[in-house]
């Protein structure tokens, strides 16, 4: 069999694909999946066995990033730098079953494909699921680990959507300790190359009925929490001018964010994706209140001026109404320029399948911008119905699922070969 022969079966990814939407699946048809939960712990052990029946191996690191390879097509080049292809399997609150999903089951397949073809490569081949991409505990965890790493003491101070502490999950479902996660980093051989296969989450490429995006660049990602802080008090009895009310400094704040987006540029956006007010009663002022703040922008230099631009209208907004105001920003997450080479590679795979493809832009942020810090990296989108993502309505076709794999299976050949 050649290298020109070889394809991926449709039939196993399909079902591999609908097998792994099962873990987290809630009564609404959403799923709820966030890292290191029950949910997640039943889809890695899942997923870990499907490799094992194909005679792939399979290695978790500290920080929960899963590593599959073939010791059969590995015989004498373990230690060369291998190209990586993957993505994530956790999800959003109530997300969709291919966001992530795809790019990890099409990369096994990949990888099954070659194995089971025994052809000669010149570099490995590795599979990878990086954990906690949707940012259960910070944006695209397990990729950032690899790429630039974590303190101990940044680790410590990590909190979860639902208030757990990373220091108490982490342990608890992987075995390790913090010191283990912050040793983690990028293999000492290298990476050769990282290709990533993503539904495209907005409607570009189905609005101009074209299969293939090849991905230009990926934006800029910034966020954290604000927290207000003010004095609880009896709805009924404390006059509104003798409030120290941190709900309405919070709401207030979140009301005013998007006017700080459009200052910022055209292709700035901001969200607030959970607020909390704490005591939450009905007939209590709020003392305290916590807000989520998510913001992007192509350039980073405007992502990082629109993150000031936020915090100030914290401080302002805290100023004005009596209340006190803590704002912790993670690090912002640099967008990314994809690989001319890898881009190369993939709009030649889909040339020689016969599809067209376009250039497109990433507009969420993806763990290949991390990935970009430390080798050439690509991306490969396929269409989103509708555009629809981060919700129970995502969905791909079947034939776009079986066309970005086959895309996928091509690229990572040319890049073994290159």
């Amino acid at each position: 069999m050649t290298f020109h022969d070889l394809v991926v079966n449709a039939e196993r990814l399909l079902a591999d694909l609908r097998d792994l939407s099962v873990f987290g699946r809630n009564a609404g048809g959403g799923i709820d999946r966030a890292s290191f939960s029950a949910a997640d712990a039943t889809a890695r052990e899942w997923l870990a066995g499907r490799c094992a029946e194909a005679g792939l191996e399979v290695m978790t690191d500290a920080v929960g990033n899963i590593f599959v390879s073939s010791p059969r097509l590995e015989e004498g080049i373990a230690h060369h730098p291998a190209v990586w292809t993957g993505s994530h399997i956790d999800a959003v609150p109530d997300g969709g079953a291919f966001d992530g999903a795809l790019g990890v089951i099409a990369a096994i397949e990949v990888l099954r494909t070659l194995h089971e073809a025994g052809t000669g490569l010149t570099r490995p081949v590795r599979a990878v699921s990086f954990s906690d991409e949707e940012g259960s505990f910070a944006h695209l965890f397990g990729s950032s680990a690899i790429a630039r790493g974590f303190g101990v003491d940044q680790l410590e101070a990590m909190i979860g959507r639902d208030g757990a502490r990373l220091a108490e999950a982490l342990p608890s479902a992987l075995t390790v300790s913090l010191a283990d996660a912050a040793a983690v980093g990028p293999p000492p051989e290298g990476v050769a190359a990282y290709v990533e296969l993503h539904i495209e989450q907005g409607s570009l490429l189905e609005a101009s009925g074209v299969p293939i995006g090849v991905v230009t660049g990926i934006v800029a990602i910034g966020g954290g929490t604000v927290r207000f802080r003010g004095r609880a008090d009896h709805a009924g009895t404390t006059p509104l001018d003798r409030r120290q009310d941190a709900g309405l400094a919070a709401s207030e704040f979140a009301v005013a964010l998007p006017a700080l987006a459009s200052a910022t540029s055209a292709d700035a956006v901001v969200t607030t994706g959970i607020m909390r007010f704490d005591p939450a009663g009905s007939n209590i002022v709020p003392g305290g209140a916590e807000v989520s703040v998510d913001f992007r922008d192509v350039e980073l230099e405007r992502a990082i001026d629109l993150g000031n631009r936020i915090a100030a209208s914290a401080s302002e907004i805290a100023s004005r109404r009596g209340v006190g105001v803590e704002i912790e920003f993670e690090e912002t997450v640099p967008g990314a320029r994809m690989n001319d080479a890898v881009r190369g590679a993939i709009a030649g795979a889909a040339a020689g399948l016969g599809l067209d493809a376009i250039d497109i832009r990433s507009g969420a942020g993806h763990d290949a911008q991390n990935m970009a810090l430390i080798a050439p990296t690509g991306m490969i989108f396929v269409p989103s119905v509708g555009g629809r993502s981060h919700s129970p309505a995502e969905y791909t076709r079947d034939d776009d699922v079986v066309r970005g794999a086959s895309v996928l299976l091509r690229t990572v050949l040319a890049l073994v070969r290159g």
